[in-house]
C-alpha cells in the first residue's frame, strides 16, 4: 500500500464529482494546471472569516486499545485488493506543542487564530509483490514512513460545528524493510477540509479534497520497471515527478463514553498522473476503506483546553 494512505490514528468519499473534471487526459497541461490550482488554494486562504469556538476542557491524554478492519490496494492503481484485520494501540496526547490525535502525530511548531504550523507524520502498510500479477517477480513494497511540516490555515469557522480548513502537508517518505531504510521522495498534497462534528446526533464528519503531487523517485518506488524486470507483458518503465492523482476522503467518527468508532472512505483518481502509463498501473481508480473501535481504559485526571 503507498504512503498516500490516510493517516492511522485518523480516519477517512465524496466531493470528487468536480474534480474529475481537471483535464485529466491531457498531460501537457499538467505543469499549468498545477500553477493554477495553487493559485486558486491562495486565494481561498484570503477568504472566511474567523469566530472562535470555546474550548472545551478534555483530558491531556487517553489509552485504549481495539481492532481494525482495512481493505487497500497494494498500492494506488494495483487491481489487488488487500483485506486485512489488526488489533492496534488508541493513544491521544494534547499536549501544548506535542499532539497526538485524529489527524496524526504532529509537533506544533506556531500556532495563531487562523493558521497553524505543525510537524505531521504518518506510515503505511508493505506489500508482497508475488501476491501482485502485475509486480510478480520484482521486489516488495516495504512499509513507508512520512514525515514533514503541514501547514494548516483556517478559511472559514461556518458555524460553532463547521469549520473549513486548508492543509499543505508536505512529507519526506521514508521506506523501510527494518534492517535498513531509504529517502524515496517527497510528496505533496494540498487540500481543502471541511470538517463537521456533533452531525446526526453526535457524530463527527470530515470531508476533504485535493490533489496530489509527489517527485520521480517516489513515483519511481511504485511505478518504476527496471530493465532486469522486463518481461514480453510488462515493459520497461521510468516514472518522472508531478501530478499524482487526486484523492477525496470522508471520515466519521464518534465517542461513546468509554467507546470509540471511527471509519474512512478514500477514492483516488489517477487519470492523467505522470505515472497512469506504467505497465504496473492496471485501473485509475483506487477505494480504501476502514473502520475501527476502541475501549478506552485510561486517561489523564489533568484537563486541558481542546
Amino acid at each position: 500500500m503507498d504512503s498516500t494512505a490516510p493517516d492511522c490514528t485518523g480516519y477517512g468519499l465524496n466531493m470528487y464529482k468536480y474534480w474529475i473534471a481537471w483535464n485529466t487526459s491531457k498531460k501537457a497541461n499538467l505543469h499549468e494546471d498545477s500553477r493554477a490550482w495553487l493559485q486558486s488554494l491562495l486565494v481561498l486562504a484570503l477568504l472566511g472569516t474567523a469566530n472562535p469556538v470555546k474550548p472545551r476542557e478534555l483530558p491531556l491524554w487517553e489509552a485504549g486499545a481495539g481492532g481494525f478492519q482495512g481493505t487497500f490496494p497494494a498500492y494506488r492503481g494495483s487491481e489487488d485488493q488487500q483485506n486485512f484485520l489488526l488489533p492496534f494501540p488508541y493513544l491521544i496526547y494534547r499536549g501544548t506543542y506535542l499532539k497526538i490525535d485524529r489527524d496524526g502525530a504532529r509537533l506544533r511548531l506556531f500556532d495563531s487564530d487562523r493558521v497553524k504550523l505543525n510537524l505531521s507524520a504518518s506510515a503505511s502498510l508493505p506489500a508482497k509483490s508475488d501476491d501482485n500479477n502485475a509486480r510478480k517477480g520484482m521486489p516488495d513494497l516495504d512499509p513507508t514512513f512520512e514525515i514533514g511540516p503541514q501547514l494548516k490555515i483556517r478559511l472559514a469557522q461556518i458555524s460553532s460545528r463547521q469549520t473549513l480548513n486548508l492543509r499543505l502537508p508536505v512529507r519526506a517518505v521514508i521506506a523501510t524493510d527494518f534492517t535498513s531504510a531509504r529517502h524515496v521522495g517527497w510528496i505533496f498534497n494540498p487540500n481543502i477540509r471541511l470538517y463537521n462534528t456533533d452531525v446526526f446526533g453526535g457524530w463527527n464528519i470530515g470531508l476533504s479534497l485535493g490533489p496530489v503531487f509527489a517527485t520521480g523517485k517516489y513515483h519511481e518506488y511504485f511505478y518504476e520497471v527496471k530493465p532486469k524486470y522486463e518481461t514480453p507483458e510488462r515493459p520497461a518503465y521510468r516514472a518522472s515527478g508531478g501530478y499524482s492523482g487526486s484523492a477525496a476522503i470522508v471520515t466519521i467518527r464518534r465517542r461513546f463514553n468509554r467507546i470509540w468508532l471511527g471509519g474512512f472512505v478514500r477514492y483516488d483518481y489517477l487519470d492523467g498522473a505522470e505515472f497512469d502509463d506504467s505497465p504496473l498501473v492496471e485501473t485509475r481508480h483506487s477505494l480504501m476503506a476502514g473502520l475501527g473501535i476502541v475501549w478506552i481504559f485510561a486517561s489523564s485526571s489533568r484537563t486541558v483546553g481542546r
